[in-house]
Order: structure tokens, then C-alpha cells, then sequence
């Protein structure tokens, strides 16, 4: 049987600089790549070495989806839970559902095209 790992995953945004500024300074990751998209628009990709989220746009043309159509959550692990929820706060952006319970401590929030993540810390 094969083994898998998460190597990308492609999300629209409405601003692709704005969301890679949060997840560098959120997950301490970088910009691996950015250029013109094969499909017409524009994506940065920020992530480690291994593994990577694409911030795409359609010319700035990104808005708010519903919840849940189709993606209801993207899950980050982080090891300090407290300054990541400083990060989103200083951000401009609000954090909710703080919960515990295994296998770990976490809280989510929606970001500015209303794409909700899940920070999580097992620490």
C-alpha cells in the first residue's frame, strides 16, 4: 500500500500578500515560489521545505464563499498556542471556540475572504 503526506493544498484569496504575510508570521514559514498562475491569476506559495499552502487569486477577483462550500477548515499545528492567537489578533482578525480536549488545545478564526482556520498545539 502506497503512503501519503500533504504536500499542497490551493486556496483563493482575495490577497495573496496579506495571507502570506499571516502564515509567515503565524507558522514561522516562508515564500517558497510566486508568479503568474497557468490558469490566468496570480499565487504566492508559503510553507516549509516539505509542504506548502498556494494563496491563489483570480486578478483580486476572490470573495467571501459560505462556510463550509466546500472546505470547512484549514488545520495548523503550532507549538505556542497563546502567541499564535496574539498573531491573529494583531492581525485585526478574531479568534472563537477556544477549546481542550484531545490531542490538544486549539482555536479557530476566519480570515478576511471568511476562510476558517483551525490552530491547534499539542504542546
Amino acid at each position: 500500500m502506497p503512503t501519503g503526506t500533504l504536500e499542497h493544498c490551493n486556496i483563493t484569496v482575495s490577497d495573496p500578500e496579506r495571507s502570506a504575510a499571516l502564515l509567515e508570521k503565524l507558522c514561522g514559514w516562508h515564500e517558497r515560489w510566486r508568479g503568474p498562475s497557468q490558469l490566468g491569476g496570480w499565487t504566492i506559495h508559503c510553507g516549509t521545505d516539505d509542504a506548502y499552502i498556494a494563496l491563489y487569486t483570480r486578478d483580486g477577483a476572490a470573495g467571501p464563499c459560505a462556510k463550509g462550500a466546500p472546505l470547512n477548515h484549514v488545520g495548523l499545528l503550532v507549538d505556542d498556542l497563546n502567541a499564535a492567537e496574539e498573531v491573529v489578533k494583531e492581525s485585526g482578525l478574531e479568534p472563537f471556540n477556544h477549546a481542550d480536549y484531545e490531542p490538544g488545545r486549539r482555536f479557530y478564526f476566519f480570515d478576511w475572504d471568511h476562510i476558517e482556520w483551525e490552530v491547534v498545539s499539542y504542546a
